[in-house]
This record gives C-alpha cells, sequence and structure tokens, in this order.
C-alpha cells in the first residue's frame, strides 16, 4: 500500500472499527472512521502515556467523551500495545469481552473512565484537569514539576448538545484549567439526520464567552491537527477548544456524511468498498500491516521510559522535599487514621439537638486536617450544605491553593466532575447540594455507582421537615431512587454520633460512592448513656457501622418499629408510650440499607427475628422498598411514609399532618397488634 506511515496507521484505526462493528452486528463505526487520523497524530505525538503502567500518576488523561465510538479507543489500545488482543477486538460487545459496547473503566486498561451517556466524558475530563493543577499547586517546587500533564478529549455534537458540558465547561473556563484540550468531532451528523435540526449555535463564540481558546482544524490536515494541539498546549491559562471539522463515515463511498453511518453496521458490501477506496486488502478481516504495529508500539518502550524520566524526578524530589514525598503518598493512597473514630469528635446528648447537615458540617471540618486528600464543596449551597472548610479559602482561577470548590448552580456538572476527580487519583471529592436536587445529578451519581468509585455526595434538607419551602423542595421519592441504585450506600443518620459514623463509613468505602442524606431541622443527640426504658440504654451509635442495628429492645419484642433519619426520635417516643402500655417493642435505625443487606443471615435474624412478624416501618419519604426488604408479610405490616408531594407550612405542622408523631405511631402499632392477635 502507497501510503505513509501516519495515513497507514489511521487507516488501520478505520478498518479495525468497521469490521468489529460488522462482526457484531451492533455499534458505531462512523465516529472511529471520521476521527482516526486525529486520534492517531494525538496517541502518537502528543499523548504521554505507558501502556505497561496504565495507572502511572503523571500520565496525561485520554477520555473519549463519544463514548458510542468506542472501537476507536479499543484500536488505539490494541495497537499501542495495552493488551487487547486482536481477539478482543474480534469479540466487540460480546459477553465476556473486555471490549463493550461503550468504555468501562477498569473492564479495559487504558480507559479512564466510563463514558456513552453523552456529556458525561467531558465534565469527567474537567474534573480531572482540576485535580491537575490542584495537585500542581501543591506540590511542584522549582525544577521539579511531578505534576505535569495535560488531559485530552474527543468529544462529538451530542456531547455539545446535553446541558452537563455548558455546566462543566462554563466552570472550566471560570477555574482556568489551562491543561485540559477538548478535540471536538464537528462532523454536521446526529443519530436523526443533519445537526442543522436541532443544533445551530456558533460554537466558537459559546467557548470564547466561557474563556476558553478556540481553534479551528481541518481533521484530515495533519499540519493543522499539529499547530492546533501545540498551540493548545502552549496556552497555560485558557483551556482550549479544537473544532476538527471532520465526515462522519469518512472513506465510505455511499455511508460517509450520512446517519446511517453512525449506529449500524456498514454492511459487508459497503465495507468492501471502503477498502477498494482506501487501497485495503479486502481480506482477511481485521487486517493491519505489521509496519502499523512496529510504529505504533514504539509506545510499549517510549511509555516506559518517559515514566523512568518522571520516577527519577520524583526520587530526587523525596529527597529534597521529604515533608511533601510524605504528603504526596497520602494523598495518593487516600489514607485515613486507623484510629479515625476514636480522634473525631463526639456529641453530648442534647434534648434540643443538632441538625444532621451541622453536625456533617462539624465532622468535614475535623477531618480536613486528617484526610488531606478530602476535598469538596457544594453547589451554591455551602452555608445550607454545611460543606465549607472554614478558614481555607475558595478555589479560583487565580489562587488554586484554597480548600473549597465553589460549583456554582450546576448540580451535574459537579458531579461529573467530582467522578472525574476520583478517577484522576489522589483526591476523595464530596460535593453538597439538597437532596431533591439529586434529581439534576442523577446520571453522575449512577456513573459513579457503575465504576465503584469512591465519591461522597451530601444531600441536605432531606424530607418535609425542611419545612415553609413547600413541595418543590420536599424530596418525597428521592432516597428511594437513590436506594434502588446498585453500589451506591445511601445513608440517612437519626443524629449527630450516627452522621459522624457516616462520614466513618464514606471514607472508609474504596468501592463504590456514598450519599449522606442529612436533614435541616434539629433532632435530638440520642442519649444512649442512661436508661431509656424498663430494659435498659440505647445501644451505642458504634452499632450504625453494619447499616442497621436495634436501637432499643425488649427481651421478647412483640412488634418491631424501624426508622431513618429524623424519624428516629419520634419513634423511640412511640416506643416508650407503646412499653408504658404494656406492649413489648423493639426499635431499629436502619440507618443504611446497602450495608444492612451486606450482612449475614445471623446478623440480619439477630435484628429482624424472622418470629416477630408485627412489624412498622417510619420515614417521611416515598413508602416503597420497606414492605420488600423488611416489612414482612402484608396482613401484619404497616409503612408510615408519605406518598403526595408534601405542602408548605412549618415542619412541625407538617410531620402532624402527615402522622410522624409518636400518637400516630402508636395508634397503627395497636391496631397492628390487634390484628395479630385476632
Amino acid at each position: 500500500m502507497n501510503q505513509d506511515i501516519g495515513q497507514l496507521c489511521a487507516n488501520a484505526l478505520r478498518v479495525l472499527s468497521m469490521d468489529a462493528v460488522q462482526k457484531a452486528n451492533s455499534g458505531h463505526p462512523g465516529m472511529p472512521m471520521g476521527m482516526a487520523d486525529v486520534a492517531y497524530l494525538l496517541w502518537n505525538d502528543f499523548l504521554k502515556h505507558n501502556p505497561q503502567d496504565p495507572q502511572w500518576p503523571d500520565r496525561d488523561r485520554f477520555v473519549l467523551s463519544a463514548g458510542h465510538g468506542s472501537m476507536l479507543l479499543y484500536s488505539l489500545l490494541h495497537l499501542t500495545g495495552y493488551g487487547i488482543t486482536l481477539d478482543e477486538i474480534k469479540q466487540f460487545r460480546q459477553w465476556g469481552s473486555r471490549t463493550a459496547g461503550h468504555p468501562e473503566h477498569e473492564l479495559t486498561p487504558g480507559v479512564e473512565t466510563t463514558t456513552g451517556p453523552l456529556g458525561q466524558g467531558i465534565a469527567n475530563a474537567v474534573g480531572m484537569a482540576f485535580v491537575e493543577r490542584y495537585l500542581a499547586t501543591m506540590f511542584n517546587r522549582p525544577g521539579f514539576e511531578v505534576v505535569s500533564h495535560y488531559t485530552y478529549v474527543i468529544c462529538g455534537d451530542g456531547d455539545l448538545m446535553e446541558g452537563i458540558s455548558h455546566e462543566a465547561c462554563s466552570l472550566a473556563g471560570h477555574l482556568k484549567l489551562g491543561k485540559l484540550i477538548v478535540l471536538y468531532d464537528s462532523n454536521g451528523i446526529s443519530i436523526d439526520g443533519p445537526t442543522s435540526l436541532s443544533f445551530t449555535e456558533d460554537t466558537v463564540k459559546r467557548f470564547e464567552a466561557y474563556g476558553w481558546q478556540v481553534q479551528e482544524a481541518d481533521a484530515y490536515t495533519p499540519a493543522d491537527i499539529q499547530q492546533a494541539i501545540t498551540a493548545a498546549q502552549a496556552e497555560s491559562v485558557r483551556p482550549s477548544m479544537i473544532i476538527c471539522h471532520s465526515h462522519i463515515g469518512y472513506g465510505s463511498p455511499n455511508k460517509q456524511d450520512s446517519a446511517k453511518a453512525h449506529g449500524e453496521p456498514l454492511g459487508v458490501e459497503e465495507i468492501k468498498l471502503t477498502k477498494q477506496a482506501m487501497g485495503w486488502p479486502e481480506t482477511p478481516e481485521f487486517y493491519v500491516p505489521d509496519e502499523v504495529y512496529t510504529h505504533m508500539r514504539r509506545a510499549v518502550e517510549e511509555g516506559p521510559r518517559r515514566q523512568g524520566l518522571w520516577e527519577d524526578l520524583m526520587k530526587r524530589y523525596r529527597e529534597a522535599y521529604p515533608d511533601l514525598a510524605t504528603l504526596w503518598d497520602r494523598m495518593w493512597s487516600k489514607e485515613i487514621p486507623e484510629n479515625l473514630d476514636g480522634i473525631l469528635p463526639s456529641f453530648e446528648p442534647d434534648e434540643k439537638g443538632i441538625a444532621t447537615r451541622a453536625a456533617s458540617g462539624q465532622m468535614i471540618n475535623a477531618l480536613a486536617p486528617l484526610v488531606p486528600s478530602l476535598l469538596g464543596g457544594a453547589a451554591d449551597l455551602a452555608g445550607s450544605n454545611n460543606t465549607a472548610v472554614k478558614g481555607a479559602g475558595p478555589i479560583s482561577g487565580d489562587n488554586f491553593e484554597g480548600r473549597n470548590i465553589f460549583f456554582g448552580v450546576r448540580e451535574h456538572g459537579m458531579g461529573s466532575m467530582m467522578n472525574g476527580m476520583a478517577l484522576h487519583g489522589g483526591i476523595i471529592p464530596y460535593g453538597g447540594t439538597f437532596l431533591v436536587f439529586s434529581d439534576y445529578m442523577r446520571p453522575a451519581i449512577r456513573m459513579a455507582a457503575l465504576m465503584g468509585i469512591q465519591v461522597i455526595f451530601v444531600f441536605t434538607h432531606d424530607s418535609i421537615g425542611l419545612g415553609e419551602d413547600g413541595p418543590t423542595h420536599q424530596p418525597i421519592e428521592h432516597v428511594h431512587v437513590l436506594r434502588t441504585t446498585p453500589n451506591l450506600c445511601t445513608i440517612r443518620p437519626a443524629d449527630a454520633n450516627e452522621t459522624r459514623l457516616a462520614w466513618e463509613m464514606a471514607l472508609k468505602r474504596r468501592d463504590g460512592p456514598t450519599a449522606i442524606v442529612l436533614s435541616r431541622q434539629r433532632v435530638p443527640v440520642l442519649d444512649r448513656t442512661k436508661p431509656f426504658g424498663k430494659y435498659g440504654s440505647l445501644a451505642p451509635a458504634s452499632h450504625a457501622l453494619r447499616g442497621g442495628y436495634v436501637l432499643y429492645s425488649s427481651p421478647n419484642p412483640e412488634i418491631i418499629l424501624m426508622s431513618t433519619g429524623s424519624e428516629v426520635h419520634i419513634t423511640l417516643e412511640a416506643a416508650k408510650i407503646l412499653e408504658s402500655r404494656g406492649v413489648e417493642v423493639r426499635v431499629v435505625s436502619m440507618l443504611c440499607w446497602e450495608l444492612f443487606n451486606r450482612q449475614n443471615q445471623a446478623y440480619h435474624d439477630q435484628v429482624l427475628p424472622p418470629h416477630v412478624e408485627t412489624r412498622m416501618a417510619i420515614e417521611a419519604s416515598y413508602p416503597t422498598g420497606w414492605g420488600r426488604h423488611f416489612v414482612g408479610p402484608k396482613n401484619k405490616r404497616h409503612v408510615l411514609g408519605i406518598n403526595t408531594f408534601g405542602a408548605s407550612a412549618p415542619y412541625e405542622e407538617i410531620y402532624k399532618q402527615y402522622g410522624f408523631t409518636p400518637q400516630n405511631i402508636v395508634a397503627i402499632a395497636e391496631r397492628l397488634l390487634d390484628r395479630v392477635i385476632t
């Protein structure tokens, strides 16, 4: 084939992509074919990476935000030596394959983040670039740039249409993330047809208004792309957008520039014509010339060399700055003190109480000096969410030495940025907003859970207890929605001491995200030191570490009352009344279903004895889930919840109107017991 090596490599990317999609009879060949030249130049001439160590801390990050074009990334990983074999390329989208339909973090070496839901990748990348600058500010010293890497993104029209990109890219410009470089596959085609059907904004002006450097380049003129990336690297303040004017399905005689090239195989005959047009052998399928492997697998040798230079620099850095090197190790290992439980402040019994959001704020401030990797902020609600580290100052475009991130009213962007921060490494991110606004960031929450990354979501104003703001702000169904998300640990603590333990659980949990759900209103700090009833004291708060525990019980309970959060103290009052009337009662604080369900059956039976069939759950949220998981047979159970959208009034009145009073709980419990006795 009479092609220069760059063209040969780009065409190899095209061939692998269209052959894999055709074999799977499923996928998106158009984007990989259109951006093959750009991707080759980026990976061959610019990307600092090491196929033999995909987790090298100072590697450049590459995010394929247009994750539907996953075969482009898999082809790059195969050709550059990441251990993705040709057989795995042939198993694209098949059961058990490492070449899934969309790139999946940790499934495939070299995949920095799971992408596919459009806009998530570009917002993840903003989080990665944020951490790069944050760590560079913290650790770099003259002659020792131990943090110096770029975050590159390939995105498409869909990424820029999704609202999340507006949120994240606006904040990236504000924060002056100069090492973020986005290559936009501007091909003018989406699933429904020309993007002009719905997308006619001036992208140049939009990103310039955000404070970005914007360039335009032809995707098939190497000098254009090289010059644009070089200029982007030279821009130290503004993030960079390179608009790559491209053609979807580039090289396909009949499907180039067609929506048909987006989400379906080209077809056997069209692939034959495409290979003929590019001077490629029609057979065998998945053919890659030896010179392509020789050329692109130079990365296998070049990567260790570049990483070795960095490791030598780190060795000298450790000698010159031993304290900073120790801090570096603590942050990258996400170290937390072994005796965290003994260090964190505890709360004395207090009938007047403290809002759990306020207790959470105290925990954040206690943890900040102990856990240097803990970093976060709020979506314009720092004062309400109690997320600010006092005295630490804000992080801004001109100063990255603070400890508080002001995300602005950008919940979705915040959530996805936090995911990118966690994926970058060195940081345990947290971010706060009202629980009702978890709706705005649900896709990012889901992605954190899917990837199994350590992100802490702080959700305050957790129920009708927020009062006068009314049903628009009262989260009725939201706790249930969070609980239905696989691998998300949702914790709704009953008082300040359970809140303290919620933070301990979140910091110790490395295999998934945690949502800490907190009250606006004060709740009593439970007195666990003196007798509560005739059977002794309330259980220590430390029992909460198992997700659910017996807070108080008679030896032979007739009824189990289960509750969470700000309804627990009301449930306890009801239990005291029932006990005074001769009822043997057990109260269970079920603050985290996910953790409780991880316990063994013996513990489940210990907390919820199967023979105690009369059960009641009390929670100021949508009742779904309690019955199936914990309450029991229909004729002996009751869930006191809310199946409307709340109301505007002082919270005490709302609780009364919805029946969250000790007297109503007692009345329901007595009816249940009568039914059991009958």
